[in-house]
């Protein structure tokens, strides 16, 4: 369940700000399991009712907090050419995969969502939401030629961003910009043969 909708400045959006930065330092620093609302509460200095009452527990403040950072995340960079494009997008991902907070943040929401559905779905309707925000770079790219008809947009997308949150969960050393440039480059090659169009099923339809 995520927070309410709140006026611009007002004191609702100023206490959604302040519990979902304690929610996000929390999970940063202990996971999942050490995400109690009463701490969320005692540190963004409001009442144990509000933070229950609102988000009801801890779901409902990840799924909050996943809600923001969708929200607030860069907008889509169009460089004119799907490489570049692609490039752009590597390298969001890896900057904020590599930023100490968000790094860990991210390992604990992915660890929890392994195990709590409400988490799984909140964080599946993030990724859903970055996806749609660059999803049109490759329908550009269809359009200019550079992309062959049928490729499916969400599957390139999280192409580019599959290596690096996997370099994220199984790496100890931090991702490099040689990093995003691999995997846009695989990427955008994987397109440009065909990988990503979309196949027919028999008798029509896709698959």
């Amino acid at each position: 369940m995520s927070g309410p909708t709140e006026r611009p400045g007002g004191r609702t959006a100023r206490v959604r700000r302040d519990v979902l930065r304690a929610t996000g330092d929390i999970l940063a620093e202990g996971g999942f399991e050490a995400l109690d609302p009463a701490e969320v509460a005692r540190r963004a200095d409001v009442g144990r009712t509000t933070v229950y009452r609102r988000w009801r527990g801890p779901t409902g403040l990840v799924a909050d907090l996943l809600t923001q950072m969708a929200d607030d995340s860069v907008p889509r960079t169009e460089t004119g050419g799907l490489l570049g494009d692609l490039e752009a997008q590597a390298s969001l991902v890896r900057r904020t995969l590599s930023d100490p907070r968000q790094g860990r943040l991210f390992k604990a929401v992915i660890a929890a969502a392994t195990c709590d559905d409400g988490t799984a779905a909140a964080l599946q309707r993030f990724y859903d939401a970055r996806t749609a925000e660059w999803a049109p770079c490759v329908e550009a790219a269809v359009e200019r030629g550079e992309a062959p008809a049928g490729t499916d947009p969400a599957a390139v997308i999280r192409a580019v961003s599959a290596p690096l949150y996997y370099g994220l969960l199984t790496r100890t050393e931090p991702l490099t910009g040689h990093d995003a440039r691999a995997a846009a480059h695989a990427a955008d090659a994987a397109v440009r043969a065909g990988v990503f169009v979309r196949a027919e099923r028999p008798g029509g339809g896709e698959r």
